[in-house]
């Protein structure tokens, strides 16, 4: 399985010594211009969005039909997360050349969907220094699932109990993201940490959702006000948590004897998912995730180009590159997670 530790999945690299070829790699990457910001890119895409999200809000204003909506709800599900994947471009420093110009980017997703800029960056920045890291990755640390058979057995028996069967609730336990990722937000927000802008940021979450339900209340009743954020909410956490699983679930874990350099730490970590049109669309970039880890501030158009190169690359220096399609992604990600649980399983056989 991909989801073993390092001693077992890092055999040339810890039978030579390690050269960090990254240096050799950025220079490439510079020489070509693929660092450069993309004004023009993010200018198409930013009024596309917005243009997304107003039909959505028309829809929702002109159209007097039950159904209709609950599918509105579910196309705004699939625009929140468009807006998302902005600021977390913003959240990189990826779109405009000013650190003021990103921040506001970030601001305003803040207000058009609902989460923290603050809480986002402080937490993502985490991960991309330590990815996979069961011990300080935050995207690791969930109470209801384990990414290796250790933290499974390291879990309290009430937890093992549930992390057994964790392959089997983790998709529809996706619908819950949504209001974590808020109630993570606010939480965050209460607390003062690392918060740049602590009065803007909460009141621009609060203005959010008083629009947010105002509008609703002002064209639905309040049994379709139900029915909307329901679906909306739900199909946005799914949305989110589908797109970014593959990017590292089921793939290499480290911990804190890991000697791994930066390029290697990235790469193994690290899953892509084959780019098209649809899936470049769909996660925002970020199923060329090798390179985003490898480059974040790169811009989201040019993550494709920086791909043919940089796996070119990890074959000439003996790197292992994966990349597999979307849906072999998830059954991998299932695997493993099926693969976390067996001790649990083994033990409860036995007694």
């Amino acid at each position: 399985m991909l989801s073993t530790r390092i001693s077992e999945q890092t055999g040339q690299a810890s039978q030579e010594k390690q050269t960090d070829h990254f240096p050799e790699l950025r220079g490439i990457i510079k020489e070509r211009g693929l660092l450069d910001r993309q004004p023009a890119y993010y200018t198409f895409k930013i009024i596309s969005t917005l243009a997304l999200l107003a039909v959505s809000i028309t829809v929702l204003v002109v159209v007097d039909n039950f159904w209709l909506q609950m599918a509105n709800a579910a196309f705004l599900a699939l625009v929140f997360g468009q807006l998302g994947y902005l600021g977390h471009d913003a959240g990189h420093r990826g779109i405009t050349r000013s650190i003021r110009g990103n921040e506001m980017v970030s601001l305003g997703v803040v207000f058009l969907i609902g989460l923290s800029r603050s809480w986002w960056v402080t937490k993502h920045n985490q991960h991309h220094d330590t990815p996979n890291n069961l011990e300080l990755d935050p995207h690791t640390l969930l109470p209801l699932m384990a990414f290796s058979p250790e933290a499974a057995i390291g879990k309290p028996r009430f937890l093992q109990r549930m992390v057994v069967h964790q392959a089997f609730y983790y998709p529809p336990l996706l619908l819950l993201e949504g209001l974590g990722i808020r109630l993570a937000s606010a939480m965050f927000l209460s607390s003062r940490r690392q918060v740049k802008y602590p009065v803007v940021e909460p009141l621009l979450m609060v203005l959010h959702f008083a629009l947010y339900l105002g509008l609703l209340f002002t064209f639905l009743s309040p049994l379709q006000v139900l029915g909307f954020v329901t679906v909306h909410q739900a199909l946005f956490g799914l949305y989110y948590g589908l797109a970014f699983a593959p990017n590292h679930k089921g793939m290499l874990i480290i911990d804190a004897d890991n000697d791994l350099d930066f390029m290697r730490t990235q790469v193994l970590t690290t899953r892509n998912v084959k780019a098209s049109v649809v899936t470049d669309f769909m996660y925002g970039g970020l199923n060329h995730q090798i390179e985003h880890h490898l480059f974040p501030s790169m811009p989201r158009n040019k993550l494709g180009e920086a791909g043919k190169i940089v796996k070119a690359f990890c074959e000439t220096h003996g790197i292992s590159y994966h990349e597999t399609g979307t849906w072999r992604s998830y059954r991998e990600i299932l695997a493993s997670l099926h693969e976390a649980g067996a001790p649990l399983r083994r033990r409860a056989s036995s007694s």
